[in-house]
């Protein structure tokens, strides 16, 4: 009797977790290229989380992506690339052998969506970063990976923007919020990686119009689709990416390990996560 072989399988672990367009992205990918396969959702406590993530392919599990609050956890629960221990958090699993490696994909999704969206982002030389937490990391080691020469790192509280700088080379110089506006007529790139202009959240306070003419605005935010940041930029003509693109671009690395085939990242698809945002 030949033994059946069950699809390949891989899942999101989180708490909470059922709010996240993962299913969506990799379903969509699992239908277009004709894989037979699957992605679940999988709410896992914090106490419960090493159990899950050590015997994941006792789950029935191939691979994973990581939400908040296991990154760090899941970082030293596994054999970590050079990208994950930069960021200090991984985001996404998958066996080699018997060995769990992880990486941390927000830094590819970070640089692809603006390789799409804003093809001459990289050609200056200082980059501003509003935020220093977990995305921020991810966004400083892309733009030290593809060459800027400085990254401004700005937050509410200076203190944690220097550690985050610590953890880097002399190219990320911390800086306080009171600055901003004397150096945005120097900036080639400004990331805005805060909660700031989200959906429920206050504005960001920021003068786009300080900016040079060449400047790209990125905005991690994607609830709004269009954040105020956003509108503010393309009103002056500014090339802008936003955050759906680079959650969507993330997730093209994970699936390709857990099945084999690299996707896509297509006008249609990006059609559908906005349909679903929008719903009430």
């Amino acid at each position: 009797m030949t033994a059946v072989t069950k699809p390949r399988a891989a899942c999101l672990i989180g708490w909470p977790a059922a709010h996240s367009r993962s299913p969506l992205i990799h379903h969509y990918w699992l239908r277009t290229l004709g894989i037979e396969g699957g992605y679940n959702i999988e709410a896992v406590p914090p106490e419960g989380f090493a159990e899950f993530v050590l015997h994941l392919s006792t789950h029935g599990f191939v691979g994973a992506n990581i939400t908040i609050p296991h990154k760090e956890r899941a970082l030293a629960l596994t054999k970590p690339d050079a990208r994950a221990l930069a960021v200090g958090a991984a985001n996404t699993l998958w066996y080699d052998g018997g060995e769990l490696l992880s990486t941390n994909t927000d830094v590819e999704g970070f640089i692809n969506n603006l390789d799409a969206c804003a093809p001459r982002w990289a050609a200056g030389s200082d980059a501003m970063v509003l935020g220093a937490g977990g995305a921020s990391r991810a966004v400083v080691f892309g733009l030290i990976e593809r060459g800027f020469k400085r990254v401004h790192l700005v937050n509410r509280t200076e203190e944690r923007a220097r550690a985050l700088a610590d953890q880097f080379s002399g190219q990320v110089l911390p800086l306080s919020w009171n600055v901003v506006s004397d150096l945005l007529p120097r900036i080639d790139l400004l990331v805005n990686t805060t909660s700031l202009g989200m959906h429920g959240q206050p504005a960001l306070e920021i003068d786009v119009g300080l900016l040079p003419s060449h400047a790209v605005v990125a905005d991690l935010v994607y609830v709004p689709l269009e954040t105020p940041l956003l509108a503010s930029a393309r009103a002056r003509g500014l090339n802008t990416a936003d955050g759906l693109g680079m959650l969507l671009h993330q997730a093209v690395r994970g699936f390709e390990l857990w099945f084999g085939q690299r996707p896509q990242v297509t006008p249609e698809l990006r059609v559908m996560v906005e349909a679903d945002l929008e719903k009430p």
